[in-house]
């Protein structure tokens, strides 16, 4: 009994080996191949008569293999809001620099990891006066982790994730809760 285990393993080894060699195999490539870039980042436009909004954050990345990708962005939002209501409107502003990096455990799933400097600007004014109180500029740190898909889509990918700042400080343009981001990647 022991001889036909044996012999059938041998087969179904020497038979994985055969058709692994069948195929004709491709080259590996070393060094940068840039059909591994992608491009992509947020971009929104948001007017009314309470509220503005402008997002302007490309980002580069590079798939290192099935499982890693990594890249940077530079990140730029300004708001304003008008509280007639409240006698107030202010105004926000961010511009900065961020990496990140993937890694995707199923094919098109993420996980995110985000770290960001993002230098703050903004004012608060009384509508019904000059009297206006400006924010001290600062360098604020943020963390973003988050998971997301990545949906086939021609050269590229929509990309869904859902972000959360894990640093928590005061004056982060994220604030205290999850957010979603919907995108596009092109490339690889």
């Amino acid at each position: 009994m022991k001889k036909y285990i044996l012999t059938a393993c041998l087969i179904a080894m020497f038979s994985v080996v055969a058709v692994a060699q069948d195929g004709e195999m491709e080259p590996e490539r070393r060094g940068f191949d840039k059909e591994k870039l992608f491009f992509g980042g947020n971009f929104g436009l948001g007017f009314g008569n309470v509220s503005t909004l402008v997002n302007v954050s490309p980002q580069v990345g590079y798939r290192f293999n099935r499982y890693l990708a990594a890249g940077a962005g530079v990140n730029f939002i300004y708001s304003s809001y008008k509280y007639e209501w409240l006698d107030y409107k202010e105004q926000f502003g961010v511009a900065g620099l961020n990496i990140f990096g993937r890694v995707y455990p199923i094919e098109y799933i993420f996980f995110q990891l985000q770290p960001e400097a993002n230098y703050t600007w903004g004012k608060h004014k009384a509508l019904s006066s000059d009297v206006e109180y400006k924010l001290d500029s600062k360098i604020v740190p943020s963390l973003l982790g988050g998971i997301g898909a990545a949906i086939p889509a021609g050269r590229g990918f929509f990309i869904v994730s859902a972000n959360y700042d894990l640093l928590q400080n005061d004056r982060s343009p994220y604030g205290s809760r999850t957010f979603f981001n919907f995108g596009y990647n092109v490339g690889f």
